[in-house]
């Protein structure tokens, strides 16, 4: 056990060095914790606090290292920015240089994600919407930068789109590799909602728009949703407790393998198996594993307090994947909120519980 607390731990988040592990809190005190690897275990680094009132919902380290730089979505209905340059030990050092107001005034803010450049960042909330916001973060394309070697903090962010489709709260966004299929743009958005889908948010000319929407998948809540390293493959979690995977077509292979499908030049997501009873109830998060944890694994978490970790067997096809359950491990914390695996080592996961529990877990690979 990392650390127990008294608010409920709802998310956890590996900075994409995999240096630092950040936890966001609910009410009555809600917080962001943050402990740092020093080579052989984590250590409380600092606490962030007074900027949010209500329950911190979701964190994200953004894929830059100066300076290290944490999103924040909260139950207030806003967005933070916290920054902390380099060379800072400090919590004292940590600065809250945005907050973000773009949902429905005090609508309950329920995701906020990065892209893989940080130039972007989605925001979905209880109000069905879904924001994208431009980034301007130092070290990014229009970001504060300096050619006299002296790191520049802060950054502008730009409200890019509002989207609107679901019919419940939205509960995950994703950013992933358009691979050239959706639209014009390097990255498509996936998002999950109450409405039991998942939809596909595609840009075309600067346009965001919906490109798919993907339904009678989960009879249930989609909770939460992970997309490969390749970006081939997704992975939904619903409050069905089924896990379903899915494998994204190319234009081409819809136009010959899906002919009934939609005959636009977008490819085509496809749902190519499940797991219907990889929990006993919700399914609350999912998340894939680096490479490094080798092909095809995944872990799941949900409100039956069990971590599962399921791999893919030899001989599965993408076409028919066939999955295994390889680990499962019972917290006795309460509802298991948050699975996350560290983005290089892929023998470590972080977890968050009900009770405010943060557990770091060793996994052993077959």
């Amino acid at each position: 056990m990392l650390y127990q607390g008294k608010q409920t731990a709802w998310q956890c988040s590996f900075s994409r060095d995999g240096c630092y592990l950040a936890v966001c809190f609910g009410a009555p005190d809600p917080l962001i914790r943050i402990w740092k690897y020093n080579g052989q275990e984590w250590e409380e680094f600092s606490s962030l606090l007074g900027v949010h009132d209500r329950t911190i919902r979701s964190v994200d380290f953004a894929p830059i290292h100066a300076p290290l730089t944490l999103a924040s979505a909260s139950f207030d209905g806003t967005v933070a920015i916290w920054e902390l340059p380099s060379g800072k030990t400090c919590e004292e050092d940590w600065e809250c240089v945005a907050q973000l107001e773009g949902h429905n005034s005090g609508t309950e803010v329920k995701c906020v994600r990065w892209n893989a450049l940080g130039s972007l960042l989605a925001t979905s909330g209880r109000d069905k919407t879904i924001w994208i916001w431009e980034s301007f973060l130092p070290g990014t394309v229009g970001g504060p930068n300096s050619s006299s070697g002296i790191e520049q903090t802060g950054g502008d962010f730009e409200c890019l789109a509002v989207l609107h489709g679901h019919e419940g709260d939205v509960k995950c966004v994703e950013f992933a590799n358009s691979h050239g299929e959706w639209g014009d743009g390097e990255e498509i958005l996936l998002s999950a909602s109450y409405d039991d889908t998942i939809k596909v948010w595609a840009e075309e000319a600067g346009d965001w728009y919906c490109a798919a929407t993907i339904s009678d998948v989960h009879s249930s809540t989609i909770w939460s949703i992970t997309v490969s390293p390749s970006a081939g493959r997704l992975v939904s979690g619903s409050a069905d407790g089924s896990l379903a995977i899915y494998k994204c077509y190319t234009a081409k292979e819809k136009k010959d393998l899906f002919p009934g499908s939609d005959r636009g030049e977008n490819g085509v997501w496809k749902c190519v198996g499940t797991l219907p009873d990889a929990h006993d109830g919700s399914i609350y998060c999912v998340d894939y594993a680096p490479n490094k944890a080798g092909h095809g694994r995944i872990a799941s978490a949900g409100e039956d307090s069990q971590i599962q970790v399921f791999r893919e067997v030899t001989g599965s096809t993408s076409d028919s994947p066939k999955f295994v359950s390889e680990a499962s491990v019972y917290s006795d914390h309460g509802d298991v909120n948050c699975v996350c695996w560290h983005p290089i080592d892929g023998s470590v996961l972080a977890s968050t519980c009900d009770d405010g529990t943060v557990e770091v877990w060793k996994f052993q690979t077959r």
